[in-house]
């Protein structure tokens, strides 16, 4: 699968998006080494810290379908912005969590444009369990 696939289905979920206080729907879509596709929306709640967003809903359900840190290739967010849709910090640190430094971070407007990212250049000084 290709970047431009793994973009369509990260739009092609938004539609599943709960986000009737913001209207600010956002996909993603994560594809794993075997060739599998998760996908997630951002799902908001009255109580804003019940939210969760589209990055952080995709990787949760991959890690509940029993995928573990090594086993993705990529991840795509998508939403309706004229610029390109950047995780928050939050989910920055949750994929460092589970991705490798190296994995491609697509992100998309909407008009179709792809801008590719390292994880490790969108976390330089990512915060991680430290040998002591």
């Amino acid at each position: 699968m290709d970047k431009v696939e793994l973009v369509q289905m990260a739009k092609a979920i938004l539609v599943n998006s709960y986000s009737p206080y913001s209207n600010f729907p956002v996909g993603a879509a994560i594809l794993c080494k075997d060739g599998a596709v998760i996908t997630g929306v951002n799902v908001e709640n009255a109580s804003f810290g019940g939210t969760i967003c589209a990055e952080r809903s995709a990787v949760f359900t991959a890690v509940g379908k029993g995928y573990k840190k090594g086993d993705f290739l990529a991840i795509a967010v998508a939403g309706k912005t004229k610029s390109f849709l950047p995780p928050c910090c939050l989910c920055r640190q949750i994929m460092v969590e589970f991705f490798e430094p190296e994995l491609p971070v697509y992100l998309t407007n909407e008009a179709g444009d792809i801008a590719e990212y390292a994880l490790g250049d969108l976390v330089p000084l990512s915060f991680t369990t430290l040998e002591v």
